[in-house]
């Protein structure tokens, strides 16, 4: 196949670690080389990842690689890999998202599922430059890769175990330092639902006679919120 038959593919990868950014382009650069040509975008945290992802002159992910854990940019509410990866789909809908994680607690890889149903998911103490070639090829073929560690947690945990959105949102303001009592501000519901909504947290958490920052911790501790 010649130069100009080749398909192109537009790479992001986003980590705060250079040398494993590199290990990814290296794995993605030797990819079916006849096939594919891969140009490749890299960010090493939130903030320069929302300036490359909302530059306009910036050409459409087709598959962007991002870690959940990353330094922050407050100033646009992003906080984690969770948060680029929405803000890709809202600019990019049709980029395919893998995301790498050292996280191994069920609720928090189960909550990144439902929030952002990523075509890859893999834990890193998983990961090898096999484990990557077969998680890209799976990906670019538009199919879904979770690596072992993930599909087993999926396999062996109850799936019925879900917060919703409101209960996020309270999290996410008591997280903040947010009273309880000017709650109701942000989220459109009385301050007796939110209050009623709060001791059932903590009874599902586990600190039922704990305080609203032992609440906070375990909720982090489970990825109810990041």
């Amino acid at each position: 196949m010649t130069t100009e038959t080749k398909l192109k593919k537009n790479i992001l990868i986003v980590d705060d670690h250079p040398f494993i950014i590199q290990g990814y382009k290296n794995a993605i650069t030797r990819y079916n080389p006849n096939a594919y040509e891969f140009a490749i975008a890299e960010a090493k945290d939130c903030q320069s990842a929302f300036d490359l992802i909302t530059n306009p002159d910036t050409a459409v992910f087709d598959i962007a690689f991002l870690d959940i854990s990353m330094p922050s940019y407050e100033e646009k509410e992003l906080y984690s890999g969770e948060d680029l990866a929405k803000l890709i789909l809202q600019y990019m809908p049709d980029c395919k998202i893998v995301m790498l994680t050292m996280f191994t607690e069920f609720l928090k890889l189960k909550t990144l599922i439902n929030n952002v149903s990523p075509r890859g998911l893999v834990i890193k103490n998983d990961l090898t430059f096999d484990e990557l070639l077969i998680a890209f090829d799976k990906v670019i073929k538009d199919e879904i890769y979770y690596s072992k560690s993930i599909l087993e947690m999926l396999s062996s945990h109850d799936n019925s175990i879900e917060i919703d959105l409101f209960d996020k949102q309270i999290l996410f303001h008591l997280s903040k330092g947010t009273k309880i009592h000017d709650i109701p501000q942000f989220v459109p519901i009385s301050l007796n639902a939110i209050e009623s909504r709060k001791e059932n947290l903590k009874e599902l958490l586990g600190v039922v006679d704990g305080e609203d920052s032992d609440l906070v911790r375990a909720a982090k501790n489970k990825g109810l919120i990041f």
